[in-house]
């Protein structure tokens, strides 16, 4: 059975905690458990009470099966009294160049259009040369302090809010994703953190939750995000890529963002953009 029977501690019932509340919030039964990851529901059982610890493997293939980022399988792993098995480097760390050389050449392929990596909480960390020259048209980004995260930089009514048209519905639809976009659909303390500071900015809709945009039939198959530059609306939607079977944190945490104009005016009106700042230099 891959089972260690010991008396009852504070580890064992961390750990039977954690599993059960992975379990609750995938919406799975103990039953529905067993015949996925293949072990005995009675075993399920045993470990969230508190009366069992199991084998790492074991514990393994249920955090696989509820779908448990690896940063929180390294809690459950410790919880069972094991070394945790997932390394929490940072993202450029010498074993994630290769990740990197790969996500540089992907958001140099993304020219003309802006291309953004952030971490999960949205902090850039790196971007190709049409997103800076395309935010650097409404707002002059080296002159902001602080760490740099898009979220901050949308809602900041002294950076790109301004020029964002429909802010309500743009508002919403951001803090839905921050919901939404949560690696293994987390909210972690930091992303508590996160949305608490956007929530704090002026005129925020309290209502984002439960709103579910406009009743009218959709024209698109996406949500645009929309700047108004010198009364033209420009209007763009973005593509999310991750790392595909990511073998430590950093490379599973890792977020791309890509920009693609969302009509021909936009497209034609972004190039015009970009070439008079390219012969303004």
């Amino acid at each position: 059975m891959n089972v260690t029977h010991r008396e009852a501690k504070a580890p064992q019932h961390e750990l039977g905690t954690l599993l059960r509340y992975w379990r609750d919030l995938r919406g799975v039964s103990q039953l529905h458990l067993s015949l996925e990851a293949g072990v005995s529901q009675r075993q399920i059982s045993f470990i969230e009470s508190g009366r069992s610890v199991p084998g790492r493997d074991t514990l393994l293939t249920l955090a696989q099966t509820l779908d448990v980022p690896l940063r929180e399988r390294n809690a459950l792993l410790l919880a069972a009294g094991y070394a945790p098995v997932y390394s929490e480097g940072p993202w450029n760390a010498q074993d994630m160049q290769h990740v990197v050389r790969a996500l540089e050449r992907v958001i140099r392929q993304n020219e003309p259009f802006p291309a953004i990596v952030m971490d999960r909480h949205w902090n850039v960390l790196m971007t190709n040369d049409a997103a800076r020259r395309f935010f650097g048209h409404f707002i002059d980004m080296g002159a902001r302090e602080g760490r740099r995260n898009l979220l901050h930089l949308m809602f900041d009514p002294k950076g790109m809010r301004p020029f964002l048209a429909d802010w309500e519905n743009v508002s919403r639809s951001l803090l839905q994703r921050v919901h939404r976009e949560a690696v293994g659909r987390v909210i972690d303390d930091e992303t508590r953190t996160l949305l608490d500071e956007l929530l704090a900015w002026p005129d925020v809709p309290s209502d984002w939750k439960a709103h579910h945009g406009s009743a009218s039939t959709p024209t698109m198959p996406v949500i645009p995000l929309s700047f108004v530059y010198e009364s033209t609306v420009l209007r763009y939607f973005s593509m999310v890529t991750t790392v595909g079977t990511p073998q430590n944190i950093a490379a599973q945490e890792l977020r791309l963002e890509c920009m693609f104009p969302a009509d021909d005016a936009t497209e034609a009106r972004h190039g015009q953009l970009l070439a008079a700042q390219t012969k303004a230099r």
